[in-house]
């Protein structure tokens, strides 16, 4: 639950329900062009399908599957695509397929921890024109939205913009100005957001279920794509920004009832071989209480860079513990992306 009351439940992408192409938006809910500044075609065409493959050994292929599909935007001329990180993380091999069927082959350039965004390059031409990037971070409740994933125009939602809040999620992220939007859309994962301007100004991560003031609500939530430019240069010139990474712990947090319970951890990673376990409940971060997850996880990277010492105060089964972790570099579990 967060401080405003609201609860949430998150849903990772399930890519073999969220990927079957044999379905369409009815017309009611799909964007009227006649209405819109912008061309729908063009927009939606941008839009590709994203197929990657993972290693069954990958730090990620427990959690996210060793096949992932969902989509990406093209955002350049020169065959760069914009999609959530996740698609991507430790991906083997990658697939770009247009609305035109046209498939190339694709590499992963970059995929930036903080922001949740991956880049790939497609290896060939993909023949369709990109879409510009909204610069601007005024996003405003309530305009409207148009939510795309691959497929074409039976797969693009109008939608509204619910709110632009902060998200905290348990895998260690924190976005501060996370977009939502609803109706949900069922492909999420990648999905482009396009402005009443068709411009993007967000890419799909995840499904959420609110329960707000009594009210249950669904929707999806973005990641504000303003966030890609203070990194772009980095990514791609050396994969990842050139800030100092975040120290990492490896210990998946749920927020209840005002309190952090330790829900999973990552194997081997820092968490569990402080001797950390499933249940144990977060009292503090040294001397310093926590009560939200966005407040621990900023106050363990104010700590200092991947590799500082972790403090926290643990109550196991009501036996007040105190460990010490040795925070990690999440990037050096990750299998990297094979040059090309």
């Amino acid at each position: 639950m967060k401080q405003d009351g609201t609860i949430q439940t998150v849903q990772l992408p399930v890519f073999a329900m969220q990927n079957t192409d044999e379905w369409a938006f009815p017309q009611s809910l799909r964007p009227n062009a006649e209405n819109l500044k912008f061309n729908l075609t063009r927009s939606v065409n941008s839009v590709v399908k994203v197929r990657t493959a993972i290693s069954a050994d990958a730090f990620t292929a427990d959690i996210l599957g060793t096949e992932r599909i969902g989509s990406g935007v093209l955002i350049n001329e020169n065959g760069l695509i914009l999609t959530v990180g996740y698609l991507v993380t430790e991906a083997e091999s990658v697939w770009i397929t247009t609305n035109l069927n046209q498939s190339v082959q694709g590499h992963v350039v970059a995929y930036d921890q903080a922001t949740g965004l991956g880049l790939i390059q497609a290896l060939g031409s993909l023949q369709i024109k990109p879409s510009d990037l909204e610069k601007s971070n005024l996003i405003n409740p309530s305009d409207d939205a148009y939510v795309v994933s691959y497929g074409g125009l039976e797969h693009a939602l109008h939608s509204k913009i619910i709110r632009v809040d902060e998200f905290a999620g348990y895998w260690e992220y924190v976005l501060d100005q996370a977009i939502y939007t609803s109706p949900p859309h069922p492909q999420w994962g990648g999905a482009a957001i396009f402005n009443g301007r068709g411009h993007v100004v967000g890419i799909g991560s995840l499904f959420l279920h609110e329960v707000f003031e009594g009210q249950s609500q669904q929707g999806n939530l973005a990641i504000p794509t303003h966030l890609l430019e203070p990194v772009l240069s980095d990514l791609l010139e050396f994969g990842r920004p050139l800030t100092p990474a975040r120290p990492w712990i490896g210990m998946y947090t749920a927020e209840t009832g005002g309190k952090l319970i330790v829900s999973s951890l990552a194997r081997y990673g820092p968490a569990e071989l402080a001797g950390i376990l499933q249940g144990d409940q977060i009292m503090s971060l040294g001397e310093e209480k926590t009560s939200t997850l966005a407040h621990f996880f900023r106050s363990v990277w104010n700590l200092g860079s991947a590799g500082v010492s972790v403090p926290l105060h643990i109550n196991r089964e009501g036996n007040q513990l105190q460990f010490v972790l040795n925070s990690a570099d999440r990037n050096d579990f990750l299998l990297k992306p094979k040059t090309h």
